[in-house]
């Protein structure tokens, strides 16, 4: 059962998926920032995991059949797994739902083309968690950018180092994410997603992307615990390495142009501009306690779209990633190719 849309009222939800991204970010957001409160609501958390427990007095719903137990609502946030995204969405669709769904929403194409057909059936709104847009160093990064403070950057990398995949809730010895039933492809799907539309944000699609995944360390997995993509542009050049072989967690971006670089290192952001370096201390604004603020203006966001009901731009946010994606797994590696 759904309500009937009205704009600038508040919208009430469900949440799908009780994993670790939904109670680190997704349920302190909605309550916790004033503008979000006022505008959407979690009434429920559905998910069939017998040890799941309700949190914060939210009704935990076992299945769709439990639904009507909360009474009407507007949209579903799926918290899920990756393999599942795509089925949920167009589920939460059919039902009638707008959908806020969890990253990456679709992996190729022809995924994007068939949420993009559902959704306009529908009417309805899918809105992808690119919740990265929303931390305050990649946007002061983005603003320098658009600012020409760099001049025309040409090269840009980005560098990921972890020592695993991330296992969230999950205590199984091989964690969701470096199973292909549950993450449907590994670090490129999970880290690259991120880095695919900050880099869609300040350049655009691509050319053409190389791409080369492996396993390097994590035997026990079966997608890539590695991957190395480069992107090219007419007049520039972006390279990617993602991994979960690495000794110690590190995160590295850079950019460079004909008037100076643009260093993100850690919590250490560094302009060099015409031989002139001033750097920036931003290792508390990047601490996982802040995730939920991130996610928060990202609510904001959706609660404006489904105002509008014009999420068109949503659409092809996630058709652009998609193809990005579907890109680099088919130049990638036969074997771990997305099946």
């Amino acid at each position: 059962m759904r309500s009937s849309p009205s704009a600038s009222r508040p919208y009430r939800g469900v949440l799908l998926g009780l994993g670790g991204i939904a109670r680190a970010a997704h349920l302190p957001a909605f309550p916790d920032d004033p503008r979000v409160a006022a505008r959407l609501r979690i009434v429920g958390i559905m998910d069939e995991s017998p040890s799941v427990t309700a949190v914060d007095g939210i009704p935990l719903l076992k299945s769709a059949d439990d639904l009507a137990a909360v009474g009407p609502i507007d949209f579903v946030d799926i918290c899920t797994p990756t393999a599942s995204h795509l089925a949920l969405t167009l589920w939460g669709l059919s039902e009638g739902y707008h959908v806020l769904c969890e990253k990456p929403v679709a992996t190729t194409r022809a995924e994007a083309t068939a949420l993009g057909a559902a959704a306009r059936r529908a009417g309805r709104v899918v809105m992808p968690c690119h919740q990265y847009r929303f931390n305050p160093v990649w946007q002061r990064v983005r603003r320098w950018l658009d600012e020409g403070l760099i001049g025309h950057w040409y090269l840009a990398e980005f560098r990921v180092y972890r020592l695993a995949a991330d296992p969230g809730v999950d205590r199984s010895s091989v964690p969701w994410r470096g199973r292909r039933a549950g993450g449907r492809g590994g670090v490129v799907l999970d880290h690259g997603t991120h880095l695919v539309y900050a880099l869609l944000d300040v350049a655009g699609p691509p050319t053409k992307t190389i791409a080369w995944t492996g396993r390097l360390r994590h035997g026990a997995y079966d997608v890539e615990d590695t991957a190395q993509l480069l992107f090219e542009y007419p007049d520039r050049m972006a390279t990617m390495l993602l991994t979960w072989a690495a000794r110690r967690r590190e995160n590295e971006i850079r950019f460079i142009g004909d008037r100076g670089s643009i260093s993100w290192t850690g919590g250490m952001l560094t302009l060099e501009r015409d031989g002139h370096v001033e750097s920036f201390d931003h290792t508390a604004e990047l601490d996982k306690a802040s995730y939920a603020r991130w996610f928060a203006e990202l609510f904001q966001g959706f609660a404006s779209t489904l105002d509008s009901g014009d999420g068109a731009h949503h659409m092809a946010d996630i058709a652009q990633v998609a193809a990005v994606l579907e890109d680099a797994y088919t130049e990638a590696s036969a074997e771990l190719q997305i099946v």
